[in-house]
């Protein structure tokens, strides 16, 4: 997640230390991403962990506890061990049996149940939708480069166009410093990634890559802004500390929560056999 604003004051440190972040992070994920199996699962685990504590913060706030952490946690690390044993279906049902316990217990309590369910799907479907795409034997690593090559691109050009075009904001009383100009500038670079990807693996319509490129950019910007509704609900800036320049895990992967459950989805509907192509390929 990065903001499209016009403002300058301080963007210099600001963008040099997000620099720094990226040159540190980028390679690790994208050795991960290459490694796939089980060196993917380690990377997701490791996210996952930081990811159940940040939303507990977020969305269970004066009633965060350590059962609300361990519940996020089992789930999303279940979810990873049997997407990456091939089983997605079991996965997705093993986190919704630890969610079914969450809510059961918050009901009994009287405890609002939408916090829990609103963490647990933004938790465990994405992780899910991640591993099964990149399980693909065909296409896995292809897809996989392809979704985070977009999410990044959005984000720096989304970063540069807001920054040296600036003009009217998207939706300021949500995300202050995001301007249309920032969210054509990720068009631009999404569309630009979906035209190279196709002509990498050689299949396809880079044309109608580039579209969906184009879509993706929508829900990566809904993703940021859905986790800037949730900061502000819950009063504060950042989701945490850990990475410097990005503030906390969510933070960095608000778009790539989205764009991976679109990712996932996408490959539903179009080629379930086969979720590389699903996503890739088309006509």
């Amino acid at each position: 997640m990065v903001d499209n604003t016009g403002h300058r004051s301080g963007a210099a440190s600001d963008l040099k230390t997000r620099i720094i972040s990226a040159a540190v992070l980028a390679p690790v994920a994208l050795g991960a991403t290459w490694m796939g199996g089980w060196f993917f699962a380690a990377l997701l685990a490791a996210a996952a962990l930081v990811m159940a504590q940040e939303l507990a913060r977020l969305l269970y706030r004066a009633t965060v506890g350590a059962r609300d952490a361990a519940g996020l946690v089992v789930a999303g690390l279940s979810a990873i061990v049997l997407a990456t044993a091939g089983l997605p279906g079991a996965a997705l049902a093993a986190a919704g049996a630890v969610l079914a316990f969450a809510l059961a217990a918050r009901s009994w309590s009287g405890r609002p149940m939408m916090p829990a369910l609103i963490a647990y799907c933004y938790l465990v479907i994405p992780l899910v939708a991640l591993i099964w795409l990149r399980n693909d034997p065909e296409l896995g690593l292809a897809v996989t480069i392809w979704l985070l090559a977009t999410v990044w691109a959005i984000d720096i050009c989304a970063y540069f166009a807001g920054r040296f075009i600036g003009g009217p904001k998207l939706a300021p009383s949500i995300s202050p410093k995001k301007t249309w100009a920032g969210l054509v500038g990720g068009m631009t670079g999404a569309a630009a990634v979906g035209v190279v990807t196709s002509l990498w693996i050689g299949a396809g319509s880079p044309l109608l890559l580039a579209l969906i490129g184009i879509g993706m950019t929508v829900l990566e910007q809904a993703g940021d802004f859905f986790e800037s509704a949730l900061k502000r609900r819950a009063g504060i800036k950042d989701s945490g500390t850990l990475i410097p320049g990005h503030g906390g895990i969510l933070d960095r992967v608000d778009g790539l929560v989205a764009v991976a459950a679109g990712a996932g989805l996408l490959a539903l509907l179009h080629n379930a056999a086969h979720p590389g192509a699903g996503v890739l390929i088309w006509p």
